[in-house]
C-alpha cells in the first residue's frame, strides 16, 4: 500500500502561482511512476503530467505545457508540482497518483485505470 496527500491547494489570482506537494509514505517510492490528475466541476478527472521513477522523463497536457513543472524528491518519497501563470480555466481538485507500471505509451500515461494509488485531491481554485 501507499499513501499520498496533497498539499499546497488553494485560492490565486490569474496569473499567479502555486506549488503543490504529495508526500508519500508506504511502499519505495522511488519504484513508482507518479502524475499529476484533475477534475473541475462537472467534468472527468483529466491528465495533467507524470513523473518517471528516477525523473527522467516527464510529459504533459498540452493545456498545462510550458506553465506547470513536475518534480519529486525520492529521498523525501515527495512530489511537486510548480505551477505558474495560472487560467481560470485550472481551477479543479488536483490529485496526485501512483503507478506501479511503466508507463512508457502516450496513452498509458494518460489512463486513470493505469494508478494503482490516490490521493483524497487538494483544491485549486484561480479568480479572473
Amino acid at each position: 500500500q501507499v499513501q499520498l496527500v496533497e498539499s499546497g491547494g488553494g485560492l490565486v489570482q490569474a496569473g499567479g502561482s502555486l506549488r503543490l506537494s504529495c508526500a508519500a509514505s508506504g511502499r519505495t517510492f522511488s519504484n513508482y511512476y507518479m502524475g499529476w490528475f484533475r477534475q473541475a466541476p462537472g467534468k472527468e478527472r483529466e491528465f495533467v503530467t507524470v513523473i518517471s521513477w528516477s525523473g527522467g522523463t516527464t510529459d504533459y497536457a498540452d493545456s498545462v505545457k510550458g506553465r506547470f513543472t513536475i518534480s519529486r524528491d525520492n529521498a523525501k518519497n515527495t512530489m511537486y508540482l510548480q505551477m505558474n501563470s495560472l487560467k481560470p480555466e485550472d481551477t479543479a481538485v488536483y490529485y496526485c497518483a501512483a503507478s506501479s507500471k511503466v508507463l512508457y505509451l502516450y496513452s498509458s500515461r494518460r489512463t486513470l485505470s493505469n494508478y494503482d494509488y490516490w490521493g483524497q485531491g487538494t483544491q485549486v481554485t484561480v479568480s479572473s
